[in-house]
């Protein structure tokens, strides 16, 4: 995906279906939001920051870990619905905003981004993150990616030859699924730049050089998850996303046939593997 690929104007088409997109996106784990409190030594009533909240998902587990929230996403319907469902011993303010021009007070223990980050201008989103932590604060980030896994390959294989008969320009720009041991080795060769780690890690434009004048100490952690999908709520996944709301109807149509067509095929749910990844880093004491 390119920078223009990331343009608000993208982004925004999130808040159209967010009732769509909270029933069928991903679970993040439980065991990858306790290694990133673990990491900032977060105790209940600690200040963090969530980036793009969506409809509260990763916020939900902040608050019932007794924190105090603040979470900024620009999409309204997004929002109310991330604020009826965060329930918890902790607390949570929402700004309605996108992250270039929200406004923070104070500095916060942690900034936490779930499948978001990649929406904030990355001219902007390494600089103004490491602003708003306080001195020795860290950046969680949680993503997931495909994941390359024999136990899941064919079914893979099939659906990707869909993807390319269906629509092969977006197929020609979808990211390769790769093994868990290429992934970790190449974060482990771009640790001293955590905006380099996460780019490999997401295979999304947010790479900044200035980003490791910023954060030191980069670790990851990964978990992962073998989904088990009929084609109907694979298609319903799938209509969640950016890219299928840039593809021509017609192609995204047969997209969903033959999706339907490899379920009748296998006479069984599709299966796929992805990995849920979280990448922390330490704000340096002095960030430039």
């Amino acid at each position: 995906m390119t920078e223009s690929d990331l343009a608000p104007s993208s982004a925004a088409v999130f808040d159209t279906f967010a009732e769509e997109y909270e029933r069928h996106r991903p679970r993040y784990p439980e065991e990858l939001i306790d290694r990133a409190c673990a990491a900032a030594a977060l105790r209940a009533g600690d200040r963090v920051l969530e980036i793009g909240c969506g409809t509260g998902q990763l916020t939900r587990s902040l608050v019932a870990r007794g924190l105090s929230v603040t979470a900024i996403d620009p999409g309204e319907h997004l929002v109310a619905l991330a604020g009826r469902a965060a329930q918890g011993p902790g607390r949570v303010e929402f700004i309605n905003r996108r992250f270039e021009e929200a406004p923070l007070t104070g500095r916060f223990r942690a900034v936490f981004s779930a499948s978001a980050f990649h929406w904030v201008d990355p001219n902007v989103a390494w600089r103004r993150a490491a602003r708003a932590l306080a001195p020795g604060g860290v950046l969680a980030l949680i993503q997931y990616c495909g994941l390359r896994e024999e136990r899941t390959a064919a079914d893979a294989d099939m659906l990707m030859a869909a993807l390319a008969r269906t629509a092969p320009a977006l197929a020609a720009d979808f990211p390769p699924a790769r093994g868990r041991d290429a992934i970790l080795s190449g974060v482990e060769q771009r640790r001293e730049n955590v905006s380099q780690a996460w780019h490999w890690v997401s295979g999304l434009a947010a790479s900044r050089d200035h980003a490791a004048d910023l954060f030191e100490g980069v670790e990851v952690a990964t978990v992962p998850v073998v989904m088990e999908q009929t084609a109907d709520e694979l298609n319903a996944l799938f209509r969640t996303t950016s890219v299928y709301h840039r593809l021509p109807a017609a192609q995204g149509e047969a997209l969903e046939r033959a999706n339907r067509e490899i379920e009748e095929q296998l006479g069984r749910p599709l299966r796929s593997s992805l990995l849920m990844v979280l990448v922390t880093a330490r704000r340096v004491h002095d960030p430039v």
